[in-house]
């Protein structure tokens, strides 16, 4: 099954610094995995329009869609937006909706700094919704969000249903062995079954498991089959608990 593949850019050098803590990832994973969508790189940049321009012109020839997030207000280090036009090759235009919206808001006369919020490189598309006033703009399959967590939490959630793919299956296991005890099993596992997200994360301090491993797939029975594989491989002591039951998986 061929799955979509997506990134995430984040604009700031607020974020590099550690001043601020990008919280916008964390959120934009867990709702992209939850619709059947892995993102299979984040990128943190600063406000520079050249690192800006060749980020986006790479993922654009690699990723089904991207994320970016930050750097497009009214600011001098707001930047995101001359970045992606240099990135497209696309000059850098005010867009009639965006000044329109923004003259209903601050009434006639806006300033520079007002101003710089209308121009968008050309070609993107404005995504309106009722749930949501403000847009959110969109080139091919660039959707640009602004660095504000509460903003893209709630613009996300106004378009989030065109990323909706397949969804992943899960199982976790609980293990009570350690990884070098197991990790000839988990490596002939993925020789049997490549297409298997398998992951390995040891745990300290729990008195009845060592590790959580976690199968995934978008195909439920190739996951059913990885999982009796591997269970057939481990100590049948070894296994703490199935999540789910695996009663219930099957």
């Amino acid at each position: 099954m061929s799955e979509k593949k997506a990134a995430i850019i984040i604009v700031g050098n607020e974020i590099l610094s550690g001043k601020t803590t990008d919280v916008n990832t964390p959120f934009l994973t867990r709702e992209l995995r939850a619709l059947g969508v892995g993102v299979q790189r984040v990128t943190v940049i600063p406000d520079e329009v050249a690192i800006i321009a060749e980020t986006v012109r790479d993922h654009l020839n690699r990723y089904d869609w991207i994320f970016s997030c930050g750097g497009i207000g009214p600011t001098h280090d707001d930047v995101t937006m001359a970045g992606i036009a240099v990135g497209v090759d696309k000059a850098l235009v005010r867009h009639s909706a965006l000044f329109e919206q923004l003259t209903e808001n601050y009434g006639p006369g806006l300033n520079a700094a007002q101003l710089k919020m209308t121009e968008v490189p050309e070609g993107t598309e404005l995504i309106f919704s009722a749930a949501q006033r403000v847009p959110v703009l969109h080139f091919k399959q660039l959707y640009i969000f602004p660095g504000i967590p509460e903003l893209v939490v709630r613009k996300f959630n106004a378009i989030k249903e065109r990323f909706r793919e397949a969804p992943f299956y899960l199982v976790k296991l609980y293990v009570a062995l350690g990884e070098s005890a197991i990790a000839d099993h988990l490596h002939d596992i993925l020789l049997q079954y490549p297409l298997l997200q398998l992951g390995s994360y040891p745990k300290l301090n729990k008195s009845d498991h060592k590790i959580v491993l976690t199968l995934e797939s978008k195909e439920k029975p190739y996951l059913h089959q990885a999982l009796q594989a591997l269970l057939a491989l481990l100590p049948a002591e070894a296994v703490v608990k199935i999540d789910p039951d695996l009663q219930t998986f099957a």
